[in-house]
């Protein structure tokens, strides 16, 4: 009679199959991924790796690329995003950022990205204008906790982030059998915008740092800018 062997994760052994290392039978196991973005700290991570300038690259082979690094096919991706601020009598460089961010994402939705769409607060401290977004975090929470119940097949999820305020929903999902693989970027110094989570990290499945070849390796192709990404949508500065 044959017998199942069976390995932990981090076990590189072809030969053995996955599933659970004490010989429990056979797990119900997709190999398909979602991919769920928060466009706002992957733009800050291409303006780090592009050293001041956004780094273009098409977002849909990015997904697909990261995707496959963890042996996984990207199923859906969802990108989570504020349009750029508007005040109450718009401006021109206002009203152009609206139309630019208007293609980019209707192009991206056509090709089947899934967006959510935030808004966008402007505040002003010590007579300088700051740009958050709001209620984006929520809407990422709600899908996740969604996961389950629209794709109950899935198994594991990637996501790209760095709030803490995702911990609940990651430890729910894993009560789930859902596993959380978190793409990040942190700096190890004071004083940066990418700061690390120990409480995030520790609350994932895996966690891998992103590196500027993620986006090197997926360019855009001449004359399609229809996954074209190279910046933050909530305003100048964030």
């Amino acid at each position: 009679m044959n017998t199942n062997i069976y390995k932990p994760e981090s076990n590189d052994n072809i030969n053995m199959l996955p599933g659970n290392p004490k010989g429990l039978p056979d797990e119900s196991y997709s190999h398909e991924t979602l991919v769920f973005i928060d466009a706002n700290f992957l733009s800050k991570v291409s303006y780090h790796f592009g050293e001041g300038k956004y780094l273009v690259y098409d977002l849909i082979k990015f997904s697909n690329y990261l995707s496959k690094k963890q042996k996984l096919n990207c199923k859906d991706i969802f990108y989570y995003t504020a349009p750029p601020f508007m005040s109450e009598i718009s401006k021109k460089d206002e009203e152009n950022k609206i139309e630019g961010y208007s293609r980019f994402v209707n192009k991206l939705s056509k090709k089947g990205v899934i967006i959510r769409e935030g808004r966008c607060q402007r505040l002003k401290i010590d007579d300088k204008y700051v740009y958050h977004q709001k209620a984006v975090d929520i809407l990422l929470a709600m899908d996740l906790m969604k996961v389950p119940i629209k794709y109950p097949d899935i198994k594991k999820i990637i996501l790209i982030a760095s709030d803490s305020d995702f911990v609940p929903v990651i430890m729910s999902l894993e009560e789930e059998g859902i596993k959380t693989i978190l793409y990040t970027y942190y700096e190890e110094k004071r004083n940066t915008n990418l700061s690390r989570s120990n409480y995030l990290i520790k609350s994932v499945h895996k966690y891998v740092k992103l590196n500027l070849e993620d986006f090197t390796s997926c360019p855009i192709i001449k004359d399609d800018s229809t996954h074209k990404n190279k910046g933050p949508e909530v305003g100048d500065k964030t």
